[in-house]
């Protein structure tokens, strides 16, 4: 049998949602951790996290910085206007020998994507395997945490939903995410993680039932009103939400979900306690 090799990791992207919670978690687990970050960046990371300021398109420096820290896993977090960097990051794991590469998935399935962000994410899988990098992608569906945001209860003071609010979809807390992604990586062998899609998920509802948490009254929306602050991010996660794509189960080959596939990694963590939507956001 098998046994897990893989000791030191680089983080990319620390600062935004998920990246934080990784870090702490594999130093829970005594991993070695570096934190790759801008030269600019004056952020300051948990004891034990050791700093290391790289150019992503310096691939030549990049690539020593992880060769000489002996990095075996490159876990990136990185979004937004960041997320092209990845490339770069993928070709200087490659070039330093690194054994696995963590892109930035965390959300639904994007594989087989062609369009939008999705596609982007789906793209740079295909890329990273293209040039023998092997890559875990993790699928987590909606962080918890953002569950208020997608609906609109803080701002609208109603519970809003696009569609009939009758599809499932995945829910898991951000701090569940770093606690599994530290687990699976320090203990699982590494021919169990290469090119695997692992499918978490901290709770699986629909908007229907997860309304009845609130007091504020439901209201179906064909559309998220614009007069609500950043009314276009509600309602690209609410049109996902409600063909089903929200769920870790998701195919996007067919357009369909398979109940039995989301949250279907959760297994690899035996034992483990993944918090529920009301115990997150304490409702």
């Amino acid at each position: 049998m098998s046994t897990n090799t893989l000791k030191s990791f680089a983080v990319a992207g620390v600062g935004n949602t998920v990246g934080l919670p990784i870090v702490k978690s594999l130093l829970a687990r005594n991993a070695r951790v570096i934190v790759l970050t801008r030269p600019s960046s004056k952020k300051t990371f948990p004891e034990g996290a050791k700093a290391v300021p790289v150019d992503y398109f310096n691939h030549d420096a990049l690539t020593a910085a992880l060769r000489e820290n002996a990095v075996d896993v490159v876990i990136s977090t990185l979004s937004g206007d960041g997320f092209n960097a990845q490339y770069k990051l993928a070709d200087a794991a490659k070039a330093a020998g690194v054994k696995l590469f963590v892109p930035s998935e965390f959300g639904m399935p994007t594989s087989g994507a062609t369009e939008g962000v999705l596609g982007e994410k789906n793209k740079l899988a295909a890329y990273a395997q293209s040039i023998g990098l092997p890559i875990t992608r993790i699928y987590d569906g909606l962080y918890q945490e953002f569950l208020p945001f997608m609906v609109g209860v803080p701002e609208a003071g109603k519970f809003l939903i696009k569609g009939s609010g009758n599809e499932p979809l995945s829910l898991t807390a951000i701090p569940d995410v770093g606690e599994y992604l530290a687990y699976v990586l320090t203990t699982l062998p590494i021919e169990q993680l290469s090119n695997a899609e692992l499918r978490i998920q901290g709770e699986r509802s629909t908007l229907r039932e997860l309304s009845k948490l609130y007091d504020a009254p439901v209201e179906f929306v064909e559309s998220i009103p614009k007069d609500i602050p950043r009314a276009d991010g509600r309602e690209w996660l609410q049109a996902y939400t409600a063909k089903g794509a929200m769920s870790t189960g998701y195919d996007i080959t067919v357009g369909k979900d398979d109940p039995e596939l989301a949250g279907s990694a959760n297994k690899l963590f035996p034992g483990f306690h993944f918090k529920t939507v009301k115990e997150t956001l304490a409702l």
